[in-house]
């Protein structure tokens, strides 16, 4: 079940919400409990039980911690605890991946064992690996609650594709929170821009890089490759923001405060700062529990560059079992090792507009390897991308920039911080006409925003979320 679908705005959505508002305090965790549990359960209800087996084994764990703290044994409890997790992911993730890459390298025809990936896999065992390494550390205290700890996994709005939330950023409202209509309004309006960014931006990003995509790369125009890159980027950005801001909005309504997960990366100066607005909870996650436990930047440089290197490599298997994703791994290392040895310097030295196009230009390149499977194809998209295939321009891009450059206008402003620049400055207005239209923004623009996505989910044929795959 996606939030951009008809069954979950106009069945799930209602219904559990209403309940959810109407029943005592003492009753909410269950039924958000067994509320995510149908949700998960509506695409993938065996996968469920593997979602409980990771919940009690992590609870286990932190009792365990607890029990013998102080002992020697609390190192073994914790290794116990991430082997079992990666060793879950790793299986329902790399296992096929493994397979044919041992078949291709010796020969065999081991068969393959075509597991469906679990959704959210990736996500949900972070967020339990991070719990009891926090209780290993006195970061997080023990939670002896079943019920409560499984709402901490299994929290339907980020459950899926994240935001990646650590359980001391939440524990104390895992029974101590307030729902309030301020909170009720101002989550709604958050989901509505989110479902916006997603069905009315992303969806049509996709659905012209999807025309460009199949077609032959030994042909593609110059300028054709580049639009259709920047519709791929497009796309993921309003994507998977998208999908966050309706998971930091419906927490809102829940009483919860998820982290932000994105702020306005395309504006970025450099590489570093680039990764520190995009998907900022898996860049946190990799950061506290293996940047800086493999030694961080404080011994020394030639450290700091193998740490850097190790993360990424890491944050590119993370992100699927494919060889173009730990190339788009390595792609980034790269770039990021590079602005810690010189270029960084060079980059703060230049026009901050300098900085911006020549990480826009990484990241695009990032995003063919992203994009593309296969390095043939990568291949012959840097080469069309460098106009050595179908020379610069064709008739391609004239059709499609004439289509959709309105699209693409919307999109590169609703990239960078200028609506919301524009909104706050309204909002500081004390005229009677600024008040006034600022209160009808604040309540038409997000209906206004819903109706057309509504409208958007039932015409379309092209509406996945990128970020399931993960």
């Amino acid at each position: 079940m996606v939030f951009s679908s008809v069954i979950f705005l106009f069945r799930f959505f209602p219904f559990f919400f209403l309940l959810y508002y109407l029943v005592p305090k003492r009753m909410k965790n269950l039924i958000l409990f067994f509320g995510s549990l149908f949700f998960y359960a509506w695409g993938e209800p065996v996968y469920v039980l593997l979602m409980l087996f990771s919940t009690v084994v992590d609870y286990t764990h932190g009792r365990l911690l607890e029990r013998f703290r102080g002992r020697g044994v609390t190192k073994g409890i914790l290794l116990s605890s991430v082997i079992i997790n990666l060793f879950i992911l790793c299986f329902f993730k790399y296992a096929d991946f493994l397979v044919q890459t041992l078949n291709s390298l010796t020969g065999l025809s081991l068969p393959l064992l075509n597991l469906p990936l679990p959704i959210g896999i990736s996500f949900y065992t972070f967020q339990t690996m991070s719990y009891t390494i926090d209780v290993y550390r006195g970061q997080a205290k023990v939670q002896r609650n079943l019920l409560d700890f499984g709402v901490f996994v299994t929290m339907f709005p980020q459950l899926i594709a994240g935001p990646i939330v650590k359980y001391r950023d939440v524990e104390d409202r895992l029974h101590r929170r307030t729902v309030t209509v301020i909170g009720i309004s101002a989550g709604l309006q958050r989901f509505c821009i989110g479902m916006a960014k997603k069905v009315l931006l992303a969806n049509n990003m996709g659905e012209l890089w999807t025309l460009v995509s199949a077609k032959d790369f030994g042909e593609l125009g110059m300028l054709t490759a580049w639009l259709g890159i920047v519709a791929f980027a497009f796309q993921i950005y309003f994507d998977f923001s998208g999908y966050s801001d309706m998971a930091i909005g419906m927490g809102q309504m829940l009483g919860f405060h998820f982290p932000e997960n994105f702020n306005y990366p395309y504006i970025s100066a450099s590489v570093t700062e680039f990764w520190r607005r995009w998907h900022i909870s898996l860049g946190s996650w990799f950061r506290e529990y293996v940047y800086i436990p493999l030694g961080g930047n404080r011994k020394g440089l030639p450290r700091q560059l193998f740490n850097i290197l190790v993360v990424w490599v890491l944050t590119g298997i993370w992100h699927g079992a494919g060889w173009n994703f730990l190339l788009w791994g390595l792609w980034f290392a790269v770039a990021l090792m590079l602005e810690k040895l010189f270029l960084g310097k060079v980059l703060a030295w230049l026009p901050r507009i300098v900085g911006i196009l020549y990480t826009l230009c990484i990241a695009l390149g990032g995003w063919v390897l992203f994009a593309l499977e296969t390095p043939s194809a990568i291949l012959m998209y840097f080469k069309a991308m460098a106009g050595g295939a179908g020379g610069v321009l064709d008739e391609t891009f004239l059709y499609l920039g004439r289509q959709n450059v309105i699209l693409l206008l919307i999109g590169l402003a609703a990239a960078t911080p200028l609506p919301r620049m524009a909104a706050e400055r309204l909002g500081s207005s004390r005229t009677g006409a600024g008040i006034a239209l600022r209160r009808f923004g604040e309540k038409m623009i997000p209906a206004a925003l819903l109706l057309l996505s509504i409208a958007g989910i039932v015409e379309a044929s092209y509406n996945p979320f990128l970020y399931f795959r993960f």
